[in-house]
């Protein structure tokens, strides 16, 4: 089962582990204390007493200095300046240098989380990246010191980025949409040059069925609601299968994609338009995938966004329509690849700190729900536009 360590707030980690050791630590505000308690754990011992212990997960000792000196490895050279940015799947920080590299006097360096993508696999979304850049279309891609986009160090691969700023897309703005379009069909025209070879796609198997499996055989459902959540997934899948079934009758084409292209991963700036960020996630799949995470609200809602994206997507590049039936099949994968993420990650310190509702019978009893609502929705005629 999960650990309840997820009940402890990162300042009263800190505030009790002060109390024991002695430490005085002055005006911490709750993100420092968060930051001063990842390498940290709550565990139960046998006296029922919770304690912390010394976190194993391996960013415990991706320290400032580690991360300077990664760079320093590649003749990049930080001024001591590091900012974590937000990021949980891997380890993310803003560095301003002593000197420009290659124009950029303040760099974004990614930490790849061990074991999660080969290097081939990081290379070929970098690749894709290039691919992009020579394009024109708007999005960040790595720099190549010492002429190669990934590097590693202290047991970490790591890329560097130059730092782009921007706000979230004003998705209710049909302008906006409309611009996001163009460059998704941009995007896509690229990405149907050729096919992925090292990274996977998106699919019922690898987001539905091994999630789903992963969390049964590691008993993170808890008991009492662990048939009902079986049965509601079992049946969901099902009818996710039945839409990927029909959308290869179809002939639905598969593509290089964004992956996750959901508004954090849009910036907008002023009179400059969007630019795309992170394609950690960038798999295979159907272009509706980076689409349907844009949309939101009620169904009419739904509706006049798709409208608005497609306007702009179809003056670039056609759309085949037979795609819209996919949006809520996709959707219900990537809840049930959420839960098995979550899961997964919970060794990380960060997890449960940020996520502490996670795990609990109610949690999954409203994933029950949730996936109810799911067999629903696949069940209604698709969005028009």
């Amino acid at each position: 089962m999960l650990s309840s360590a997820s009940s402890k707030t990162a300042d009263g980690a800190a505030r009790q582990l002060r109390q024991r050791e002695g430490i005085e630590l002055v005006g911490l505000t709750s993100a420092a204390s968060r930051a001063f308690c990842e390498g940290f754990r709550w565990a139960e011992s046998k006296e029922g007493q919770w304690r912390m212990t010394v976190s194993r997960h391996p960013y415990d000792v991706l320290t400032p200095d580690v991360v300077l000196d990664a760079l320093a490895s590649v003749e990049v050279y930080g001024d001591g300046r590091l900012l974590a940015l937000s990021s949980y799947e891997n380890r993310v920080y803003q560095i301003h240098l002593e000197e420009p590299f290659q124009g950029e006097s303040v760099v974004v360096a990614k930490f790849y989380r061990p074991d999660r993508w080969s290097d081939a696999q990081v290379l070929e979304e970098h690749a894709f990246a290039g691919e992009l850049g020579l394009a024109e279309v708007p999005l960040v891609g790595p720099l190549a010191p010492h002429g190669a986009t990934l590097h590693h160090h202290a047991g970490f691969a790591f890329s560097i980025s130059p730092r782009r700023g921007g706000r979230l897309p004003e998705l209710d703005d049909g302008e906006v949409l409309e611009w996001i379009g163009r460059y998704l069909a941009r995007l896509h025209t690229v990405g149907a040059k050729q096919p992925f070879t090292a990274r996977p796609a998106i699919d019922v198997a690898s987001f539905g069925e091994e999630p789903r499996d992963w969390l049964l055989a590691h008993n993170a459902v808890p008991l009492e609601v662990q048939a009902e959540w079986t049965k509601a997934c079992a049946t969901a899948l099902d009818q996710v299968r039945a839409a990927f079934a029909d959308a290869e009758r179809a002939q639905v084409r598969r593509l290089r994609l964004h992956g996750d292209c959901h508004p954090g991963n849009i910036l907008w700036t002023p009179g400059g338009g969007p630019h795309f960020v992170d394609l950690d996630d960038a798999r295979s799949g159907p272009a509706v995938q980076d689409l349907w995470m844009l949309l939101s609200g009620d169904r009419g809602q739904r509706q006049k966004q798709l409208g608005a994206l497609l306007d702009g997507y179809e003056q670039m590049r056609e759309f085949d329509r037979s795609e819209l039936a996919l949006i809520e099949a996709l959707r219900t994968l990537r809840l049930i690849h959420y839960s098995a993420w979550l899961a997964r990650r919970w060794d990380d310190p960060i997890f449960p700190i940020t996520f502490p509702w996670f795990g609990t019978p109610d949690y999954w009893r409203g994933q029950v729900l949730v996936l109810q609502e799911q067999m629903e929705a696949m069940q209604e005629p698709p969005l028009v536009a």
